[in-house]
């Protein structure tokens, strides 16, 4: 077959148009140090990256729910905490107002503190973690203490099918501690002679915190484990999707290098294949 002028023209035009492109393809991937700009360069790629990309972001999203909870429980132990230590001096103040020396008068002086202490107890009862009471069950939006007390779970979902509580029941224990206090409260106004009865009920409920306190350790320990589960996942699932769409920079540079190495022998290697002009026959 004969190779005509106007074949080699065209061959060395649709070599350079190929070479132009490799150059801006490499070009792209460097300046956005992604494997492809755009779902059509590389579909099946594109798509695996979608299906990545959501499992960092359902990660992301269980991160910030663990969070959530871990706020929560480090709230509500703190007040449950704060709980205890009122509850013990209402105790001290117990053992105190029992001697059989004390008057009414020293009694109702008494009485007054323990009702600081049911204030204080009823503020601990209405802790809240920005607007939403901690205390309250599912009535997050409702203050117990002008509403009453509720139950129900406050869940959060801190892995694929995995939720977690982050509440305690708070309505056996203020409920509790209230009664055991107005009690107390009556009992030393009408200066009674029994004063050391109460002391047994006060006993109970400070161990109803107490045990409380135990199933938020326990929580606690829960969300630390899942806090790392979740920190080794993310780092997993953030390199998939990087192995998947990230270039390798310094590879992707020597291939540019290379690749405008050889643009550059081609554009000069199709000067020559071009058709001398007139000129220079004359020459």
């Amino acid at each position: 077959m004969r190779v005509t002028q106007s074949m080699l023209s065209n061959n060395m035009l649709k070599n350079l148009s190929n070479s132009y492109s490799r150059l801006g393809k490499l070009q792209d991937q460097i300046s956005t140090q992604k494997k492809f700009t755009k779902p059509s360069d590389d579909p099946v790629a594109a798509m695996m990256g979608m299906n990545y990309r959501s499992d960092v972001n359902k990660i992301e999203q269980y991160t910030r729910n663990i969070g959530e909870v871990n706020n929560w429980v480090n709230s509500t132990d703190d007040a449950l905490n704060h709980a205890v230590n009122v509850l013990q001096r209402a105790r001290e103040l117990t053992v105190q107002a029992s001697n059989g020396t004390y008057d009414g008068d020293q009694r109702e002086a008494i009485a007054q503190e323990i009702q600081q202490i049911q204030d204080q107890i009823r503020d601990i009862g209405d802790t809240q973690i920005g607007d939403k009471y901690i205390f309250n069950g599912k009535n997050t939006n409702l203050r117990p203490s002008e509403n009453g007390f509720s139950t129900g779970e406050v869940r959060f979902e801190v892995f694929s099918g995995i939720t977690m509580p982050a509440n305690v029941d708070g309505k056996p224990l203020f409920e509790n501690a209230n009664a055991s206090m107005q009690d107390l409260y009556d009992s030393l106004m009408n200066n009674d002679n029994n004063i050391g009865d109460h002391l047994a009920a006060i006993d109970d409920t400070i161990n109803k915190f107490l045990a409380a306190r135990s199933v938020i350790g326990a929580k606690q320990n829960r969300v630390e484990m899942m806090e790392t589960r979740l920190a080794s996942q993310e780092v997993f699932s953030k390199e998939i999707l990087s192995n998947n769409e990230d270039i390798d920079i310094e590879k992707a540079i020597v291939e540019f290098t290379a690749q405008e190495s050889v643009h550059s022998a081609a554009l000069s290697i199709g000067s020559r294949i071009i058709q001398p002009s007139l000129v220079d026959f004359l020459r």
